[in-house]
């Protein structure tokens, strides 16, 4: 099947136009509807193509997913990662939960992929949970570092993480819900990201019996 008509197929540049337009449209989709309710009719539609010019771009909906899956958690990896100064961890802390609301605020779509593989039984990521928990165990032992040295109050470093991933991660999957909740009175708007961040890292090293920087 040839290419759409009028795309510049022959070089680079016109055909990363076009994956990036599949990819955005996969992007919605799936956030939306899961692997499962997802339609390679669905993601060309929204791409602006039929479904035989899709499938000249990529081999199916399953390969996309998992291409789409990867990404997010690769960027949570390096994105996430602790770091700067880390006898430091209310800096360290700080900079982690900006990044993470920061994300979810930029990027709801791509975090509620995650989350509808999670509400579809996590069944597509039976290769990532051992990374994952290396990843977190690294970031425990950080922690519990910080404990030992009596930077901060004894906590269970694993269940700390895991409530800063639902409070941040609340701001993507939940964002409708925000914005009418955060309503003054004078219709939706979008919530002041600032106020959010400055008010959850307060809470959070509060808890952790850390000073919160002036």
């Amino acid at each position: 099947m040839p290419p759409p008509s009028g795309a510049l197929t022959r070089n680079r540049p016109g055909r990363e136009r076009i994956m990036a337009s599949i990819r955005a449209a996969a992007i919605t989709e799936f956030s939306r509807h899961g692997l499962k309710g997802s339609s390679t009719q669905g993601i060309a539609e929204r791409a602006g193509l039929t479904k035989p010019q899709l499938h000249y771009y990529i081999a199916g909906k399953d390969e996309l997913y998992e291409e789409l899956l990867m990404q997010v958690l690769h960027d949570w990896k390096v994105v996430y990662a602790f770091e700067g100064q880390l006898h430091d961890p209310a800096a360290v802390l700080g900079t982690y939960i900006r990044q993470k609301l920061d994300h979810a605020f930029d990027h709801p779509e791509i975090s509620r992929i995650f989350t509808r593989e999670m509400l579809d039984g996590g069944h597509n990521l039976a290769a990532f949970w051992p990374h994952a928990r290396q990843w977190t165990q690294k970031k425990v032992d950080i922690i519990n570092g910080w404990i030992a040295r009596g930077l901060m109050r004894p906590l269970d470093a694993r269940l700390l993480l895991m409530h800063i991933w639902a409070m941040t991660q609340h701001y993507a999957d939940f964002a409708p819900q925000v914005e009418v909740m955060l309503d003054s009175g004078h219709g939706p708007q979008q919530p002041d990201r600032e106020v959010i961040a400055r008010e959850l890292i307060a809470f959070i090293l509060s808890g952790c019996g850390i000073a919160v920087p002036a």
